[in-house]
């Protein structure tokens, strides 16, 4: 998800203003908490997606464009800036479907909203990677060095991960993207310096090396496939952003045509050729 879903307070407390409690699914509002059945769409109609500007509505325009109208799908992408409201527009039916996040996040926003939004299928991951300024290759990484993670919850977790799987750390088992500093069981003789994801690109330079998120790094003018000396990998990634509709709308006949293009030959080479390794695409033959 870009920017990997940073909610303020302010934004939260307006999006919830701006809709209401209906939109949230509450037990006060059995229209919109009931089980959709979406086989009884009406296909005549645009199926109306809310997505993040970049890359989710770019990918969404080109199926538009491009792939839709062999399939008969009418689609119609509403761009949100913020991550509240694609959510809670679901789950009220003011779109059919949104494309803007990943699992962790949309499991614990439908814990703390209550809200019944599910998965379809998985399309991109951008991915973490690690880098540095002054080391050339991954081997070279060695005991008394410094390296800068991200020091909220998710991010955190999934530093730890990518380096514990490229073996520059063991961690406790079981941890999962959950792990913390604590959950190193064997740092390598390596130091950790726990920064604000944003801020962490802005350390390469005081470092050894430096675990990025895909967005930052982009920022930073640095090519995820290009520069990193680790990157995330896209298959089997609970990061990878889905297409997501309110639960007993995945058998909507337009939602599984969609589900069907974004995950075709044609969008896979759209991502390939577009954001050149910035972006990749989770699913199909992918490295």
């Amino acid at each position: 998800m870009r920017k990997n879903i940073k909610i303020t307070a302010a934004v939260a407390s307006a999006a919830a203003l701006a809709l209401g409690l209906s939109a949230c699914g509450t037990d006060s509002d059995p229209a919109s908490s009931a089980k959709s059945d979406g086989a009884k769409a009406d296909t005549s109609k645009a199926l109306v997606v809310a997505a993040s500007p970049t890359p989710h509505a770019d990918i969404l325009n080109f199926v538009k464009k491009n792939l839709a109208e062999k399939e008969g799908l009418k689609l119609e992408v509403k761009e949100f800036t913020d991550y509240v409201l694609p959510n809670t527009a679901t789950q009220s039916g003011q779109v059919d479907a949104n494309f803007f996040q990943h699992k962790p996040y949309l499991d614990d926003f439908n814990k703390k909203n209550d809200t019944t939004i599910v998965p379809v299928v998985n399309v991109h991951l951008e991915p973490l990677g690690l880098y540095s300024k002054k080391i050339k290759d991954l081997k070279d990484i060695k005991s008394g060095q410094t390296i800068a993670v991200p020091n909220d919850t998710t991010n955190g977790g999934r530093a730890l991960q990518l380096l514990a799987e490229n073996g520059l750390i063991t961690l406790k088992d079981g941890v999962g993207t959950a792990a913390k500093l604590s959950d190193i069981t064997d740092k390598k003789g390596l130091e950790f310096k726990e920064l604000e994801a944003a801020t962490v690109p802005r350390a390469l330079n005081d470092v050894d090396a430096a675990v990025i998120n895909g967005n930052y790094a982009l920022e930073a003018k640095l090519s995820p496939a290009k520069d990193s000396l680790a990157l995330e990998k896209a298959e089997g990634n609970p990061y990878a952003n889905f297409l997501a509709v309110r639960d007993g709308n995945e058998k909507d006949p337009r939602v599984e045509k969609l589900a069907k293009l974004l995950n075709s030959d044609e969008v896979k080479k759209f991502i390939e050729d577009t954001y050149q390794g910035s972006i990749v695409a989770s699913f199909g033959a992918t490295a």
